[in-house]
């Protein structure tokens, strides 16, 4: 029991510094966040209390009211806090990466499927409304490798929906705080076990990061020397 509640009160500095921490984050996009914070939590306690006096239950009311102001400000907190986070993200490599890595179950991601000599990037995410491709960077070149990409896919999973969209502020573009949602509305049409089975075959088909040269054994005392290098070994006289 001693070591339980040890270990509780260790947590709970870990999480209030969490929040702290996350509180300003927030605060250097949204610097109005505290006073929004304050209206939410009083003005929910106060619409609560005055019901109480209404009814003739102050106190209990007022109790009640204070719970739910608690748990209407950590609603809005967290919903300004991840707006906050996004807009910290927007046009930073990887973003959209992050994003599709943080959602719920039900979603198999894979990053950087696809990249090119100028860093755009595809990732993919297997779920139940099929596969979804996400491209990071130039709309025009992201075209080129989302169509090479779903000629690929075509060959292992032709019977699967795939749909595409590219991250950013441009038109016909999903910001990045809109990703999720954008993947939860589109229709879902396969079951838990066929998404891992869509995953297992578009995995076993290989990807970027699958079919990078990686080489054996250990490594030369020497080190790697690179193609073309115009040392050669001189014999001994």
């Amino acid at each position: 029991m001693a070591r339980k509640e040890k270990e509780q009160d260790s947590e709970e500095p870990g999480r209030l510094k969490q929040i702290g921490l996350t509180y300003k984050m927030a605060k250097r996009v949204d610097r109005w966040i505290g006073l929004w914070l304050a209206l939410v939590f009083l003005g929910t306690f106060g619409i609560v209390l005055g019901i109480g006096f209404l009814w003739g239950h102050p106190v209990y009311l007022g109790i009640l009211g204070f719970l739910v102001a608690l748990l209407t400000t950590a609603i809005v907190f967290g919903r300004r806090a991840e707006r906050a986070a996004f807009s910290q993200m927007e046009g930073q490599p990887g973003a959209a990466a992050a994003v599709l890595e943080n959602m719920r179950r039900g979603i198999v991601f894979t990053p950087a499927i696809a990249v090119n000599r100028q860093q755009d990037v595809v990732h993919r995410a297997v779920g139940k409304c099929g596969v979804v491709l996400v491209g990071e960077g130039n709309p025009n070149r992201l075209r080129t490798l989302m169509a090479a990409e779903k000629r690929r896919m075509n060959r292992v999973v032709s019977d699967v929906p795939v749909h595409d969209m590219v991250v950013g502020k441009g038109e016909d573009q999903v910001e990045l705080k809109e990703l999720r949602r954008r993947i939860a509305k589109y229709p879902k049409v396969l079951a838990g076990p066929r998404v891992t089975e869509v995953n297992d075959r578009l995995r076993a088909m290989g990807d970027l990061m699958s079919n990078m040269p990686i080489p054996k054994g250990p490594m030369p005392k020497g080190g790697m020397r690179m193609k073309g290098n115009n040392q050669t070994p001189r014999r001994g006289r």
